[in-house]
C-alpha cells in the first residue's frame, strides 16, 4: 500500500511538473504575440522568425550542455545522461529538464523584443547560442544549481535561513535569474546595437514609433499571464502534499493579483502623466506585476501581492520613460519589465519571507547582472566585429522582413 501511495505521488508530481512545463512553453507564443504587436508591419515577419528560432536552439544548447553546465557543475560536460528519476527529487528527471528548458527560451525571448526592428537575424542567433548554452548556464549553476561563484562565495537559496542565521539568496521563481537576466542581456546588446532611425532628434525630443497590431499585443500579454502561471507554480516542483498544494494554490492567486495590481498602477499613472488611457502601459504594467511577483509568490497575502504588482507597474512607466530620456531605444519595453522590475521584485521577498534579507538579495542582483551583462557585452562586442550585428539603413527603412526573411507578414497592405 506504501509503495503504491508513493508511486502515485511521483505520477503526480511529474504530471504537473510537465503540465506547468507545457504553460510556460506556451508562452513563448506569448512573447512572439507582444512583439509582433509592438514592431512595425514591416519587421513582423523577422520578430516571429526570431522568437521560433530561438525556443529551438535554446531547447538544443540547453539539452547539448546547459542543463549540465547548471545542474553538474562548471565542468563543461556534454550531453545529458542519468534520465531516469531525480535523485532528491519526487519526479522523473526528464520532467525537470523540460521544465527548466522552457525557462532559458524565457529568458531569452526577453532579448528578442528589446533589439528589434534593427538587428540582423543571424547574428541574434549566433549570441542565443552562447547565452542558452553558456551564460544562463552559469549563473544559473551559482543560483539554483548551487555552485559556488568560481569558487569565491555561495549565493544559493535554501528554505530558511542558514547556521548561526546567515541568509541565503532567494529567488523563487526567477525575477532576477531568469529575468533581469534577459534584461541585462538585452541591455548589452542595445548599448552596442544604437537606436532605430527616427527614435531620437538631434535636440533630444524623442518621437513615439507605435507598434502595427496592438490587439496582437494584447494578445500575447494574456497569453503570458496565462502561462505565468505554470512559470510560477511549477516552481513549486510537487503538488501531492497538502503543504505543498496549499502553496501552489496560494502562488497562482498572488500571481493574478499583482498582475491584475500591475495592469491598475500603470494605467493610472498613465492618466496622470499622459492624460491618456495608454494601452502598452497597461500590459507592460501587468508583465511588470508578473515579474515582480515571481521572486516570491508564496509568502504574499493576495492584499500584498495586489500592491506589490501596482509598484511594479508604476516603476515600469517611470523606468520606459526614463530609458528614452538616456536615448537607451527598446521597442517593447522589455529592459524595464524585466530589468528594472525584475530587480525589485528580488528586494521586496525579505518584506514576506523571513529567510531572505536585503544584503543577500542585493548581492545575489548584483552578481547576475554583472555577469549577464559583462559576458554578453562581449560576446555582442565580437559579433559586431565580425559579422556586424545591425543592418544597413536601407534595410531598416524597408524592414527586415525583405532583407532577412524575403517575405512580409501583412503582403496584401501597401505602405505610402
Amino acid at each position: 500500500m506504501e509503495q503504491n501511495i508513493t508511486n502515485l505521488q511521483f505520477a503526480l508530481d511529474t504530471f504537473y511538473f510537465l503540465v506547468c512545463g507545457a504553460l510556460v512553453m506556451w508562452m513563448a507564443a506569448g512573447f512572439a504575440m507582444l512583439e509582433a504587436g509592438l514592431v512595425r508591419a514591416k519587421n513582423t515577419a523577422e520578430i516571429l522568425t526570431k522568437n521560433v528560432a530561438l525556443f529551438a536552439i535554446s531547447c538544443t544548447m540547453f539539452m547539448v550542455c546547459g542543463y549540465h553546465i547548471m545542474y553538474g557543475g562548471n565542468d563543461f560536460g556534454f550531453f545529458l545522461s542519468n534520465m531516469g528519476a531525480a535523485e532528491d527529487l519526487s519526479y522523473a528527471k526528464p520532467a525537470d529538464f523540460f521544465f527548466q528548458v522552457v525557462f532559458v527560451a524565457t529568458a531569452m525571448s526577453i532579448v528578442s523584443g528589446a533589439v528589434a526592428e534593427r538587428m540582423k537575424l543571424w547574428a541574434f542567433l549566433a549570441f542565443t547560442v552562447v547565452m542558452t548554452g553558456f551564460i544562463y548556464p552559469m549563473e544559473g549553476s551559482w543560483t539554483w544549481g548551487g555552485q559556488s561563484v568560481f569558487g569565491l562565495f555561495q549565493i544559493k537559496g535554501i528554505e530558511g535561513a542558514g547556521e548561526n542565521g546567515i541568509f541565503d539568496f532567494q529567488d523563487f521563481a526567477g525575477s532576477g535569474i531568469v529575468h533581469m537576466a534577459g534584461a541585462a542581456a538585452a541591455l548589452a546588446g542595445v548599448l552596442l546595437l544604437g537606436a532605430r532611425k527616427g527614435k531620437y532628434t538631434a535636440d533630444g525630443k524623442v518621437n513615439a514609433i507605435p507598434g502595427a497590431n496592438l490587439p496582437l499585443a494584447t494578445l500575447g500579454t494574456f497569453i503570458l499571464w496565462m502561462g505565468w502561471f505554470g512559470f510560477n507554480g511549477g516552481s513549486q516542483l510537487i503538488v501531492s502534499t497538502s503543504d505543498d498544494a496549499s502553496a501552489v494554490a496560494m502562488i497562482f492567486l498572488n500571481t493574478n493579483a499583482a498582475a491584475a495590481g500591475g495592469a491598475i498602477g500603470a494605467l493610472l499613472l498613465a492618466k496622470i502623466l499622459f492624460k491618456k488611457a495608454d494601452l502598452t502601459m497597461a500590459l507592460n504594467g501587468a508583465l511588470a506585476g508578473l515579474v515582480a511577483i515571481t521572486a516570491e509568490p508564496s509568502t504574499p497575502t493576495a492584499l500584498q501581492a495586489t500592491i506589490f504588482g501596482a509598484i511594479g507597474g508604476v516603476i515600469v512607466v517611470f523606468s520606459i520613460v526614463g530609458l528614452d530620456k538616456l536615448k537607451i531605444d527598446d521597442p517593447v519595453g522589455a529592459i524595464s519589465v524585466h530589468g528594472v522590475v525584475g530587480l525589485f521584485g528580488l528586494l521586496i521577498v525579505p518584506l514576506t519571507n523571513d529567510a531572505a534579507s536585503f544584503g543577500m538579495q542585493l548581492l545575489g542582483a548584483l552578481t547576475i547582472f554583472v555577469w549577464v551583462f559583462v559576458t554578453s557585452l562581449i560576446v555582442w562586442a565580437i559579433l559586431k566585429a565580425v559579422i556586424g550585428i545591425r543592418v544597413s539603413e536601407e534595410e531598416e527603412y524597408e524592414g527586415v522582413d525583405k532583407s532577412d526573411c524575403g517575405l512580409e507578414a501583412y503582403p496584401e497592405f501597401t505602405r505610402s
